[in-house]
């Protein structure tokens, strides 16, 4: 097992390595973070206090971490962070799960991407000058950005000539009206290129894709995979954006050397690139599954909470609590199993009409999750078979709740408040 640290551990990227990387038992996965932010919620091995890449102070900081917690290797998850650690890897005390550094500095700029790869098909018109446009619209982006920070459509010459005294430093390209894909790769450390597997962008926000879903590469995507491989020098995971012209023909939006965010889309098909890609750094072969079934990922918020209360019991109600419907509440069961983990004692306090041993059996759950099991007449009050203080109760009877609470003042929790008690960290 190896110590790996993802840094900045609070981005898109991070969290997609860290989804990929949390069952792993070849790994033991640790977060670093400058900020205070989501990675707090996630990891139980958080490192804070990281100064920023551009600090003096940083390099000391990251090699004194890695000392203090027998770090192996050392993530990135941000494409400036990536180009820094790959910039100074022969400075950092760990491996650097990272390609070298002139494939990442081509690919963080916009404009050094074009120019290394000028002359073939894919690449879109680019305008060194506005007197050089013939028509409009066209499309500006930053040469060096991420997401769709700082990118717009441009319809005249005065739309142009504002945005140019904001950043003269934009690129200007063809306009490309088409739908928008990610090409998700991985290379080994021969140069072999294992696998280009494309995926549209179906529904974006803030520059990443929460909307995907899986298609079949043509052989020009291929062949683009294919020429971009040959040029540069990837090693592990990477990928690229295309878009379609007026023509419907591909055009290259971007190259990185990283993972991307929805990079889960891949792993659910079976490839689980940040794994393959520290497995290649370890200097293994690999073997990829690519499972062919059809798949769409579709992202959007969730909620994760910090709760200020210290409880060593959980009295916890059955019928219409822990089954619902007829059917298992699996958000309170997964919460009943992570108070099992973290030794809270389960009392199961129910007024059941008949066999309840029998009824958990019908629903394969195990008696032995619960510390106690008490079935109690149902115009029994259960406050009074709740002793300790140190107890929260579940219940989906607001009666019962509210009794509770007003006798013995402990914490009470209907079902849609059990997510707060969830941990998510891993």
């Amino acid at each position: 097992m190896k110590k790996v640290l993802i840094f900045p551990a609070g981005t898109e990227i991070a969290f997609e390595i860290f989804n990929a990387l949390k069952y792993s038992k070849f790994v033991e996965l640790y977060g670093g973070t400058s900020a205070d932010d989501h990675s707090e919620f996630v990891y139980k091995r958080l490192i804070r206090g990281f100064p920023y890449i551009n600090d003096e102070g940083f390099l000391n900081y990251l090699n004194n971490v890695i000392a203090e917690y027998g770090i192996d290797c050392v993530y990135p998850a941000h494409d400036s962070v990536s180009v820094f650690l790959s910039d100074n890897a022969d400075k950092i005390n760990a491996q650097v799960i990272i390609t070298d550094a002139f494939t990442t500095n081509i690919c963080r700029s916009k404009k050094e991407t074009y120019a290394f790869f000028n002359g073939e098909s894919f690449i879109p018109r680019t305008f060194d000058t506005k007197e050089g446009i013939d028509s409009y619209p066209v499309f500006v982006k930053p040469t060096v950005g991420q997401g769709s920070n700082g990118a717009k459509k441009i319809s005249n010459r005065m739309e142009l000539e504002t945005a140019l005294q904001q950043d003269k430093s934009l690129v200007i390209c063809e306009y490309l009206p088409g739908m928008e894909y990610t090409v998700d790769c991985f290379t080994d450390r021969h140069g072999k290129l294992h696998i280009a597997k494309i995926r549209d962008r179906e529904r974006i926000r803030s520059g990443i894709s929460v909307r995907s879903k899986m298609m079949e590469a043509e052989s020009v995507v291929q062949g683009i995979a294919k020429k971009i491989n040959s040029k540069l020098h990837f090693r592990g995971a990477w990928f690229f954006q295309l878009k379609r012209n007026n023509e419907g023909e591909y055009r290259l939006l971007e190259i990185s050397p990283r993972i991307p965010g929805t990079m889960g889309l891949s792993r659910n098909c079976g490839i689980n690139f940040p794994m393959l890609t520290l497995f290649d750094f370890w200097d293994y072969d690999v073997s990829i599954i690519d499972n062919d079934y059809d798949i769409i990922l579709d992202r959007a918020f969730y909620n994760a909470y910090k709760i200020n209360i210290q409880y060593d019991h959980i009295y916890c109600d059955y019928d219409d609590t822990i089954i619902v419907n007829g059917k298992v509440n699996k958000t309170l069961i997964s919460f009943l199993y992570q108070a099992k983990e973290y030794k809270k004692t389960i009392h199961l306090l129910s007024k059941h009409i008949g066999d309840l041993y029998e009824d958990l059996d019908r629903h394969c759950i195990c008696d032995k999750l619960f510390d106690n099991i008490t079935v109690i007449a149902p115009n029994s009050d259960k406050t009074k078979y709740i002793s300790e203080k140190s107890a929260i109760f579940i219940d989906d009877s607001f009666s019962e709740r509210f009794n509770v609470k007003k006798k013995l003042g402990i914490p009470v929790f209907d079902l849609d408040m059990i997510e707060s008690l969830i941990d998510w960290r891993a």
